[in-house]
């Protein structure tokens, strides 16, 4: 399933049946390395919160578990943001930049590899996020980030969407190799991306942007 260059997707977050995020992104290329899609500033996007407002973030884990949840819609406040799911790979990796466009440093995202789906009037990659991330700045130096909330999560196992440790580790060091060596993406691919300016922004988040989950 292949997603024309120009269309704009919905990228989507999944913990169990519901929607950690959704994104509307805009897509750059579809081809043999993988999908690479431009999630601009100012999108209407869509976040879980907590009855009373807060993010998953703002709270233990364990409390989040015992509460109940809305998908509250807002606009991404971020800059824009460079999003590349290679095929067959359990990780996306990002480019994030400065308010003037400006590449910052890579981002590595580790999720189950995306599902795609397509159902004709709206198309979209599902993904859950594992929570372990790591980031890269462009002198190739690294970190973990959100080791802490990896493992406050995986403590609570029928809570907790990630179902192997083990897996996300060895896919993180897996491309650390990668970093190090500066092999693609982390070899200043898309490092001066800037988006067509054709492409028009969403003012809302498309229709059938909350249909249920695809996931492995």
């Amino acid at each position: 399933m292949g997603f024309a260059p120009g269309s704009l997707i919905v990228h989507r977050n999944a913990r169990h049946d519901r929607f950690g995020w959704v994104r509307p992104a805009r897509v750059v290329s579809d081809d043999e390395r993988g999908l690479l899609v431009w999630l601009a500033p100012g999108t209407p996007v869509a976040s879980e919160v907590a009855a009373d407002g807060r993010g998953m973030r703002a709270m233990p884990f364990a409390e989040w578990t015992t509460l109940s949840y809305a998908v509250k819609r807002h606009t991404w406040i971020g800059n824009g943001v460079l999003k590349f799911h290679p095929v067959g790979e359990d990780h996306s990796v990002w480019w994030f930049r400065d308010a003037a466009g400006r590449f910052t440093n890579w981002y590595v995202n580790l999720e189950e590899r995306a599902v795609r789906w397509d159902d004709g009037a709206l198309a979209g990659l599902d993904v859950v996020d594992q929570d372990l991330d790591i980031v890269v700045e462009p002198d190739l130096s690294w970190r973990w980030k959100d080791e802490d909330e990896f493992a406050e999560r995986l403590a609570l196992p029928d809570h907790y969407w990630v179902r192997d440790e083990a897996a996300v580790w060895a896919e993180g060091w897996r491309v650390v190799k990668r970093i190090e060596a500066g092999e693609f993406p982390f070899d200043g691919t898309w490092v001066d991306f800037q988006p067509d300016p054709a492409w028009v922004t969403p003012t809302e988040l498309p229709l059938g942007w909350d249909r249920p989950p695809v996931v492995r």
